[in-house]
């Protein structure tokens, strides 16, 4: 008789990762070949509220099961134009961020080294530092485009340097992002420092909260955005708490005031024409979240992006 397989060792993958597949794809190891890979960063340790984000990449996958592949309004089946699949999470270390960053970049290199687009499921906003450190090793210093209720741009949180409120901050230090074609969207709520939205135009960023979006509008916005990013490789990176808590209630720091899901989606179908080369979606908390509503809109987030993938392919 062959020796029985046995499970997973939680002494060297968390029991929170690998158990599922976005939109029920096949799981691959290796990117090889494909114009894009799904990949999950369990990490929620840098949190400075709520934690519980370490099981969204579970909670993405498991709702995802909803999505059908056709995009009726980008008129684009996502399987039919690319060929993609799902990785799995890597190997991250709960409670240590930079064996965790190592993983990621090391990860995400692995994508990129293979052509492939990398889509990463998080997880709490500072996993994007290390996957803007592997993105600028392939392509250089990139633009930001960055929807979110906070601006991520404080150099320290707790008398740390490495937090969720800090991976922006981080990534321009590092001369990960052109900060001259980089935009962030949606900031809102009280702040401790009356001057943060002065502090991302003093850092060269383009800031704007949520309150000149709304009297700009979306049209305007929309423009903005592509004339500030123009043709640059672009990484996008979306907080779920740029969507009002009414329809993403499960994230760990809520602001009021936020978009609608519907608002959310055609601002995401809105910049179809940048040039990206990678996308995360990140502070998905479920322990918070109700009926899986903020699981689902996440997971239809990727969709509307992966959809980007497949009508700029299908056009090539």
């Amino acid at each position: 008789m062959s020796e029985s397989a046995q499970p997973a060792s939680a002494l060297s993958s968390p029991r929170f990762c690998n158990t599922g597949t976005f939109m029920r794809m096949p799981r691959v190891e290796s990117a090889r070949g494909l114009d894009f890979a799904i990949a999950g960063v369990p990490f929620d340790t840098a949190c400075s509220y709520r934690t519980g984000a370490r099981f969204g990449p579970q909670a993405i996958r498991a709702i995802s099961a909803m999505i059908k592949p056709n995009n009726v309004i980008q008129q684009v089946n996502i399987m039919e134009d690319l060929r993609g699949g799902d990785m799995g999470d890597f190997p991250i270390v709960p409670g240590y961020i930079h064996p965790t960053y190592a993983a990621i970049e090391a990860g995400m290199t692995s994508i990129l080294d293979e052509g492939a687009v990398p889509i990463v499921l998080g997880g709490d906003h500072s996993i994007t530092l290390g996957e803007l450190r592997a993105v600028a090793k392939k392509h250089g210093p990139v633009a930001l485009l960055h929807f979110d209720s906070h601006s991520d741009l404080c150099d320290e949180v707790f008398g740390e340097k490495y937090n969720h409120g800090t991976p922006f901050r981080r990534a321009l230090e590092e001369g990960l992002i052109d900060a001259s074609h980089s935009v962030q969207v949606g900031m809102r709520g009280s702040l401790y420092d009356p001057n943060e939205h002065q502090m991302a135009a003093d850092l060269g960023m383009l800031l704007i909260p949520n309150h000149k979006v709304r009297a700009m509008g979306f049209e305007a916005l929309l423009q903005t955005i592509h004339e500030r990013v123009g043709d640059m490789p672009c990484f996008l990176t979306f907080d779920i708490d740029f969507v009002d808590p009414a329809y993403a209630p499960g994230t760990g720091t809520p602001e009021v005031g936020g978009y609608t899901s519907w608002e959310t989606l055609e601002l995401v179908r809105g910049v179809k024409d940048l040039n990206f080369v990678g996308f995360d979606v990140v502070e998905v908390a479920p322990p918070y979240d109700h009926a899986e509503i903020t699981a689902y809109l996440a997971a239809n987030i990727v969709f509307e992006f992966l959809s980007i993938l497949a009508a700029k392919k299908h056009q090539a």
